[in-house]
């Protein structure tokens, strides 16, 4: 499959692209543990269908250390008992935080406060920032259908 557009070839959308890249970079260095970075990022994908994201994710966590086990259950993190109090706070705020469409009235409180319980104020910017930049580039992915299959870990982060 070939993407519908390259934004890399265009020089306005490049230099969109590698400022986007450049803030992701900027969150990774934050408080928020990495490995909650990338569960969200993960999760946030499967959701909107970026199969690209979805190879980045599970690649970049895998290469970090992350269990095959629970990288196949990130799907399934209600029901499955390998993911900590904090990291199901966040899942769960992530998919609040896309599917507000399908949410009428956004994030509940009660989530708020559950993943508030967890995370620090810095912390707690980082992962909505996070959910929020997850949500644009599968966007982007999904609209000029980007392939995947081919990242290799270290590539874009």
């Amino acid at each position: 499959m070939d993407a519908r557009l390259n934004y890399m070839a265009q020089p306005g959308a490049a230099k969109a692209v590698k400022h986007f890249i450049s803030g992701a970079r900027t969150l990774r260095d934050s408080t928020l543990p990495s490995v909650t970075q990338e569960l969200v990022a993960l999760r946030v994908s499967q959701i909107n269908g970026c199969s690209g994201c979805i190879d980045m994710h599970t690649k970049e966590a895998a290469h970090a250390g992350e269990t095959p086990l629970r990288l196949h259950l990130v799907a399934a993190w209600r029901e499955a008992t390998v993911f900590t109090e904090a990291e199901r706070a966040a899942l769960e705020l992530a998919e609040e935080g896309t599917r507000v469409a399908d949410a009428a009235g956004g994030v509940d409180d009660a989530v708020w406060e559950r993943a508030a319980k967890h995370y620090d104020e810095e912390q707690l910017t980082a992962l909505v920032v996070h959910i929020a930049f997850m949500n644009m580039v599968n966007r982007l992915n999904v609209i000029t259908r980007q392939p995947a299959g081919d990242y290799e870990p270290g590539q874009i982060h």
